[in-house]
C-alpha cells in the first residue's frame, strides 16, 4: 500500500548527514532502505557542494546559497545480489560493505543497524 504523494529521491548526500551528525552528536547511525540499491551498477554518493564552480567547505548557512548549490558526487560500485533474504551484517556483498564503510568514514560515526527491507526483521544488526 502507498499513500499516493509524490516522492523525491535522490543519491545519499553526506553533506547534510555530516552536518546534521555534527549538530545532533549521534553515537550511531541507521541505514534503512539499503536493498532499493540491489542491481544498480554504481552508487553515487554527494560528498560536497559546489556554488558557481567553487567548493563549499561545509554546509551552507545560507538558504539562497543552499539552493543555488549543486552537489558534487563520489561514485562507488553497486552490487547485483540481492539484500532482502539476509539475516546477518556479514551477508552483506562486498561493495555494500564498503558503501557502509565509506559513509562511516566520512560521518566519523559508526552504522549500527542496516535495512534491507519492509520489517522489522530485516534491520542487521552489527555486532561490535
Amino acid at each position: 500500500m502507498t499513500t499516493g504523494r509524490r516522492r523525491r529521491c535522490g543519491w545519499l548526500d553526506l553533506v547534510i548527514v555530516k552536518y546534521s551528525t555534527a549538530v545532533n552528536h549521534y553515537t550511531s547511525l541507521n541505514l534503512t532502505k539499503l536493498d532499493i540499491l540491489d542491481g544498480l551498477k554504481e552508487l553515487k554518493i554527494a560528498v560536497a557542494y559546489k556554488v558557481d564552480g567553487v567548493e563549499l567547505e561545509s554546509f551552507p548557512a545560507d538558504l539562497n546559497i543552499l539552493a543555488r548549490a549543486e552537489p558534487v558526487y563520489k561514485t562507488m560500485p553497486g552490487w547485483a545480489e540481492p539484500t532482502t533474504k539476509l539475516t546477518e551484517y556479514d551477508q552483506l556483498p562486498k561493495e555494500a560493505k564498503e558503501y557502509i564503510a565509506f559513509i562511516e568514514e566520512s560521518v566519523g560515526v559508526r552504522v549500527d543497524w542496516v535495512g534491507v527491507g519492509p520489517g522489522r526483521e530485516h534491520m542487521l544488526h552489527r555486532r561490535r
